[in-house]
């Protein structure tokens, strides 16, 4: 989901997925401990936070 949607909360993640709250969770704290994931403070609702994921930074390979 946040390969495709872009940056989500964590709500916006169960309603789109249908897992469950701890489902959800527990992916979301595996891959920030996995540093694939960023964690942005969401403006609109303080108590959320915003998750999207790292994107791979792009090397350049000379022959």
């Amino acid at each position: 989901m946040l390969e495709n949607g872009g940056q989500l909360t964590q709500k916006d993640l169960i309603r789109e997925t249908s897992l469950p709250s701890r489902t959800v969770r527990y992916a979301l704290n595996r891959l920030k401990e996995e540093q694939f994931l960023i964690e942005r403070h969401y403006f609109i609702d303080a108590r959320q936070s915003l998750y999207g994921l790292i994107q791979p930074s792009k090397e350049v390979v000379t022959v």
